[in-house]
């Protein structure tokens, strides 16, 4: 889940570079880089990941 909301976060980062567009301070491509950085930390360290079994263990 982590990786694909990094995946849509660094295709922003990259159109916003592109475009050289400038929203604001608080929504650069570089703080969009480290977001989408954060989101795949966070999917590389097994969060968002679902561990639930699939059946009954008897």
């Amino acid at each position: 889940m982590f990786a694909i909301i990094a995946a849509v976060i660094f295709g922003l980062a990259l159109i916003l570079d592109w475009a050289n567009v400038r929203a604001s301070d608080a929504f650069t491509p570089q703080t969009l880089l480290i977001a989408g950085l954060l989101c795949v930390a966070l999917h590389l360290a097994g969060l968002g990941t679902s561990t639930r079994r699939w059946g009954r263990r008897r």
